[in-house]
């Protein structure tokens, strides 16, 4: 052989060993478990992630998160701690940390932190989650709750969030712990308490939206020496905007939200060295109060300017394309309306970059009721047909058969990605009519994959031992069908629980809601029992006759006892009237001596399962 080859061959053979042994060392340094620390400076406090100063530049969300990066965002959080293996995952590839947030009972809800089961449950799932995510590098600290504490006078949920604290830095000494509250409370009481009662938790987390710019003055005169987050910061709240004299929120334009959220950020956030950072929210979209109150991006992913302002404050790469710009929105008239009446709407718009605009028109029923916490929403009805002509500037509309609120969108586009939206409230005098209930197409889903945050029915009505039950939507535990399924455990072994899916959530009869499912003939689904032979009744239907919205039917398959294996369970609806279910499925239990555990999955109306 020539010794120049074997040479040659032998060099790049020790060349190629020591590349891989150095793409091998980076790979598994990457995966090394993050470290976090707080650091007490003169001034204040600073964050430091893996040795390095780092300031929470965040958004509550799990989408969008390319646009995040982009935009010069470096973290998010989480509500829950249910399955978010994956979200870790991308989080860390993108360059991102996580909150990881967990749910903690409400009082509103009906958990009872004098129930000392289900305290140390909700200590235990806790305990769980912190092992399953320590060493995840894309941790970057444990939130306990998000406004849990109602209004801040029970000691019994501040010893309940602190135990968890205490839980978290015992089997994580890496990762600080934050509480999240709504606001700082009557008289600042909520940071007292935490500065009283919470000494494992290392900062105090507010969501706060009309009263953001002004919490670094609260805070200090609230004697907050903890350093604090703003978790949550948005436009006016519904609670906080002004009103016409119906008592109907006016919300803000994407425009004026735009700068809402900067100035918020400018003053609430960079205006006091006891602040680490925050959360925006919401980098999504979501219906609470109307469609567009609280997104930062429309339903479609488009980007409103909100999203625009922020990347401006946070440093980010200014968008080569900025969003419309929404100006005035008016009615001709807002009283004196009636059924039948023909109404013309004006609006000005302008696009900083000189884009063709387009303009669409929206006329939407006005929301049922405000409700505040962030509960589930069911979207409201829209009246397509009530536009009688439109352009970018005008709309003419005919007014529908009922009385009542509505509210007129203008959503604005520059196809380019950006956009605008802006809405009015109007008033039609004359009886309220129910209006028809939408008849969906089938099979109907109540619950499948990916389905979680636009069910059509929510797992909101709790019943009997209501402190016993835990439900996890999101379980990964051998799903039928996809990557999750629901898992149910009633943790009592006497008394009874259920839960019912509602539309709309919390609801028992007194609002209108539901679903036409004329169409459909049965109820089917998935389920299996944990150990086999957990006895449990199913059902569709719930609210009674005496009710103003009552379920048009109510059929209950009583005390089936499950296997260990996957269960098709059909429940037949033939010769019912489908007209108006408002509980599409619910399950029912007596206790059994023992805890009982047992798993759903793939719940849906269809016209004929064979």
């Amino acid at each position: 052989m020539n010794l120049n080859y074997f040479i040659k061959r032998v060099l790049l053979t020790a060349f190629l060993y020591a590349l891989m042994g150095n793409i091998t060392y980076s790979k598994d340094r990457a995966q090394n478990p993050s470290v976090v620390k707080i650091l007490k400076t003169k001034e204040g406090y600073q964050l430091l992630r893996n040795g390095k100063p780092y300031f929470v530049k965040g958004a509550g969300g799990s989408k969008h998160l390319e646009q995040l990066v982009k935009s010069g965002g470096n973290s998010i959080r989480t509500w829950g701690a249910d399955n978010q293996k994956d979200l870790l995952d991308r989080a860390h590839s993108l360059g991102l940390s996580v909150t990881m947030g967990f749910w903690l009972g409400h009082e509103r809800h009906g958990f009872n932190y004098n129930d000392p089961k289900a305290v140390a449950a909700q200590l235990e799932a806790c305990k769980k989650a912190v092992a399953k995510y320590k060493d995840h590098p894309a941790l970057l600290m444990w939130a306990v709750g998000n406004e849990m504490e109602g209004d801040g006078t029970n000691d019994a949920i501040w010893k309940a969030v602190n135990d968890i604290a205490k839980a978290c830095k015992e089997l994580d000494p890496n990762h600080p712990t934050i509480t999240i509250t709504a606001e700082l409370g009557k008289n600042n009481l909520k940071v007292r308490k935490i500065h009283q009662l919470c000494p494992d938790i290392d900062i105090a987390g507010f969501n706060s939206y009309g009263g953001a710019a002004s919490i670094p003055e609260r805070y200090a005169e609230a004697g907050g020496t903890k350093p604090y987050m703003i978790t949550e910061f948005g436009p006016l709240g519904h609670w906080e905007a002004g009103k016409n004299s119906r008592g109907v929120p006016y919300e803000m334009t994407s425009t004026e939200k735009a700068d809402f959220y900067a100035a918020s950020y400018n003053q609430g956030v960079l205006g006091s060295p006891l602040c680490v950072g925050s959360y925006v929210f919401l980098w999504g979209a979501k219906q609470e109060a109307t469609a567009t109150w609280v997104g930062m991006f429309l339903s479609d992913g488009t980007r409103l300017g909100a999203v625009d302002a922020m990347t401006e404050v946070w440093g980010g790469k200014k968008p080569l394309n900025r969003c419309p710009v929404v100006m005035k929105l008016r009615l001709e008239k807002n009283t004196g309306l009636k059924p039948g009446d023909t109404l013309g709407a004006k609006v000005e718009v302008k696009d900083p970059d000189g884009d063709p605009l387009r303009v669409s028109w929206v006329l939407r029923r006005e929301a049922s009721n405000y409700n505040t916490g962030g509960d589930y929403q069911q979207g409201e009805s829209e009246f397509p047909d009530a536009l009688i002509s439109s352009d970018t500037t005008s709309a003419e509309i005919i007014i529908p058969e009922s009385g009542g609120g509505y509210r007129l969108f203008v959503y604005v586009f520059d196809d380019q990605g950006g956009g605008a939206v802006a809405n009015v409230p109007l008033h039609v005098e004359g009886k309220v009519m129910p209006l028809p209930l939408p008849r969906p197409e089938l099979p109907f889903v109540i619950y499948g994959e990916g389905l979680l945050d636009s069910a059509p029915y929510h797992p909101s009505g709790y019943m009997g031992n209501i402190s016993a039950i835990k439900m996890e939507l999101d379980s990964d535990e051998a799903p039928y069908k996809g990557r999750q399924c629901i898992k149910v455990t009633y943790k009592a072994s006497d008394n009874w629980a259920g839960v019912i899916w509602q539309s709309p959530p919390n609801d028992w009869g007194k609002l209108a809601g539901g679903y036409n499912l004329s169409e459909a003939s049965e109820l089917e689904f998935y389920v299996r029992g944990e150990k086999g032979r957990e006895v449990i009744s199913f059902g569709v239907g719930a609210i009674a006759g005496d009710q103003a919205f009552p379920d048009s039917c109510k059929v209950v398959v009583e005390k089936l006892s499950l296997s260990t294996e996957w269960q098709k369970i059909r429940i037949a609806l033939d010769g019912r009237d489908r007209s108006a279910i408002k509980s599409g499925f619910l399950w029912t239990l007596v206790g059994q001596q023992h805890p009982v555990t047992f798993y759903l999955d793939e719940i849906r109306f269809v016209k004929d399962s064979n």
